[in-house]
């Protein structure tokens, strides 16, 4: 990254002077059933209807399997740009992804994940600051949308 202002809001914000996921440590598991938002005003949570906290984004079955499912959003999040893939938790369906804004750099962090009964749940979350402006809401809709297709390429 040779962008002054990323490396300026370094001084600030560390990961904004790096790539990729340089500067974040390794999530572990995400335990959606346990799943609590501190700062729901820079976090947007998609998950089917029942979850003990109220989703943003009501998601949908999809009648694939479950392995099929993952590996399609796995493919949506690889192609959306300034996206890195972090860890892979393969047992759980599990994937985690840093995405970076184009202008500053700044990393936000995504969780995705398929249920046995083919049901996505996808929490992406701002790393610095309290407000996102909708980019983690944003990014999900089209996350979403783009969902069908990639079931229909894999």
């Amino acid at each position: 990254m040779t962008a002054l202002l990323p490396r300026l809001l370094g001084q600030f914000y560390p990961a904004c002077a790096q790539d990729g996921t340089e500067g974040l440590p390794v999530p572990p598991p995400l335990d959606f059933s346990t799943l609590k938002r501190p700062r729901p005003k820079n976090a947007c949570l998609a998950a089917p209807p029942g979850m003990h906290v109220l989703p943003d984004i009501l998601t949908r079955l999809r009648h694939v399997p479950p392995l099929r499912l993952f590996q399609a959003l796995q493919a949506v999040a690889e192609a959306t740009p300034r996206t890195t893939l972090h860890v892979v938790y393969s047992d759980l369906m599990q994937a985690h992804y840093v995405c970076r804004s184009n202008l500053c750099n700044f990393p936000d962090l995504v969780a995705l994940q398929v249920t046995p009964d083919s049901m996505p749940l996808l929490y992406s979350r701002s790393v610095y600051g309290e407000l996102d402006f909708g980019v983690n809401r944003t990014r999900l809709v089209a996350w979403l949308t783009a969902l069908d297709g990639a079931i229909g390429r894999i």
